[in-house]
């Protein structure tokens, strides 16, 4: 099965050539490439969020496949819906599923739901592959999008993914596709925001989904955040890096109404 775009023309430019020219003014050349577990990324119109997802690509060495999580913003699907045959295809090339590694992670995780349908319209790890495309036309994908998790039940699925990538026994990168907080002013953005860098930062999986849920944060990614810091973790990470962080007032100038955006490595 091929998945053909959903949001192309919306959230990134649809033709080839326009979209690797908008990626390519994103990216940080040069950038000294790191060995990763995994990273935290955005996923708006790359007109806004689009500088920090290329400064956290450009800053990575790129594996074999990445395990993409991101949240479910159209309620389609099952709570974990995992895409696990077939290939995604947008303007600027088409990735193929990692099928043995996305086997063994629904075999791992019973939580975890074989749900093509869930990733049609989802746009939180389309928004991702053209920075992925851009660097590497070789790598594989294992595509899971996120609707509802309790704290137990991200660990347990991070977990499993990381059990997974062990087994697998070939260079995987895990990727949480997040947005941070939504329609607040410039200060509260950064203020709130900061609460939660803070505990992605300490690799504090527990304390991030706590801090989210108490503080009220409207960072629409905290469970993929929140898996993807249990399975790093398994996997040996011991340290995360901010990459970048910016709000949408410095492309709109609205400072009323921002949305933040953070980039993170975590090695």
């Amino acid at each position: 099965m091929k998945r053909t775009p959903a949001v192309a023309g919306q959230f990134y430019y649809g033709t080839a050539a326009k979209l690797k020219q908008q990626v390519e003014q994103c990216i940080v050349k040069h950038a000294k490439k790191e060995r990763v577990f995994g990273v935290v990324s955005p996923h708006a119109g790359l007109i806004y969020s689009g500088a920090v997802a290329g400064a956290v690509y450009s800053a990575i060495e790129f594996p074999e496949t990445f395990v993409l999580l991101g949240p479910n913003h159209t309620g389609l699907g099952a709570p974990i819906s995992l895409m696990d045959a077939g290939e995604w295809e947008i303007p600027t090339g088409t990735l193929p599923i990692d099928e043995k590694l996305a086997h063994m992670i629904a075999v791992n995780v019973s939580l975890v739901k074989r749900d093509a349908g869930a990733h049609m319209f989802e746009h939180s790890i389309e928004v991702q592959l053209p920075f992925i495309t851009y660097f590497s036309q070789h790598v594989k994908i294992v595509p899971v999008i996120m609707l509802a998790a309790s704290v137990e039940e991200c660990r347990m699925i991070g977990e499993g993914i990381a059990r997974a990538i062990k087994a697998a026994d070939y260079p995987v990168v895990i990727v949480a596709s997040s947005d941070m907080s939504h329609y607040v002013t410039e200060n509260v953005a950064r203020q709130k925001d900061a609460m939660a860098i803070d505990k992605i930062l300490a690799l504090d999986a527990e304390g991030l989904y706590e801090t989210v849920r108490k503080e009220r944060i409207s960072m629409c990614g905290y469970l993929p955040v929140t898996t993807m810091l249990f399975a790093a973790k398994a996997l040996g990470a011991q340290s995360a890096r901010l990459v970048k962080y910016t709000t949408s007032a410095e492309v709109s100038g609205d400072y009323d109404q921002v949305v933040g955006y953070a980039g993170v490595v975590l090695r």
